[in-house]
């Protein structure tokens, strides 16, 4: 069955880039010149996804606002004659169906899943976090959606993060050596080194059957008093196979300060009128003190 539906959680508060996300969204912070959630919904429509769930909660109506139309705004870029301007704004609100439910209480990943129950029905669906921007040749949920074409069941994208940065993560034990697809045996939520069995790491995309649905309803609050995705997908890799797969591409951390300042450069630098210059200017930082 093909994967039609994606949902992205954007309820969370985004502590770790206060004070700025206080008032703003962190999902609509910039890399250069787009904010974070239209790559990751970009990268939906772009393995063939029209329809988008966002999981919003309070003080998110700058998501809203964003990938709606602004008529004022395009009848003073027509009025100027910035036809490229207003041609972008006016795909920007073309760019999928999307639709919004509000996460009402901050009750964890597995629960704003959940809340996806009525918009999903009874057909698999791709879950994007907006934490995670991927640069790939081919969008890594639309690689995920030919490898679930294949196997039939749950999905996740994972890749290799190293032993030093395994606590920061899901860690995936897999049920044989590591291959570029291999079927889960067990979650562990963040271990430590020694706990962990592979240094192999859920990575902010997931395709998943609607089954999951009737797991979480059962799943109880685990770690934070949150209702826990990992707990659900383990439970879920007990009764049919979990397969995890190896996505080609850069992903990037953007909910934490140092990725965020990455993606940024490195995104700049894939610009044709930006390269040149910023090239310039980060030569020019190693010669003086800053």
């Amino acid at each position: 069955m093909r994967v039609k539906k994606a949902v992205i959680p954007a309820a969370g508060l985004g502590t770790r880039f206060l004070p700025v996300s206080k008032a703003l969204p962190k999902e609509m912070l910039p890399i250069v010149d787009k904010p974070t959630i239209q790559y990751v919904i970009e990268e939906a429509v772009d393995a063939g996804i029209k329809d988008i769930l966002i999981i919003t909660g309070r003080n998110k109506q700058a998501i809203e606002d964003h990938f709606d139309r602004s008529i004022e705004l395009e009848l003073v870029l027509q009025k100027k004659g910035k036809n490229n301007d207003l041609k972008e704004m006016q795909q920007i609100s073309e760019l999928a169906n999307i639709f919004y439910i509000r996460q009402k209480e901050p009750l964890g990943l597995g629960h704003a899943v959940l809340c996806a129950r009525q918009f999903v029905g009874n057909e698999p669906f791709a879950v994007l976090l907006g934490d995670d921007v991927i640069h790939a040749r081919v969008p890594c949920i639309g690689q995920m959606a030919a490898v679930y074409s294949e196997k039939g069941n749950t999905v996740l994208g994972v890749q290799q993060v190293g032993w030093d940065n395994i606590h920061k993560y899901g860690a995936v034990e897999p049920e044989e050596k590591p291959e570029s697809v291999v079927r889960v045996r067990q979650l562990t939520e963040k271990p430590s080194r020694e706990e962990a069995k592979s240094d192999l790491a859920v990575l902010g995309r997931y395709i998943i059957d609607p089954e999951i649905f009737a797991i979480l309803e059962d799943t109880a609050p685990g770690s934070g008093g949150e209702i826990q995705l990992t707990d659900a997908l383990n439970t879920m890799a007990e009764r049919q196979p979990v397969w995890a797969y190896t996505f080609e591409g850069r992903r990037y951390d953007v909910g934490d300060r140092l990725g965020f300042l990455e993606a940024t450069i490195e995104f700049a630098l894939r610009r044709e009128e930006l390269a040149s210059g910023l090239k310039t200017f980060l030569a020019g930082l190693q010669s003086n003190q800053l």
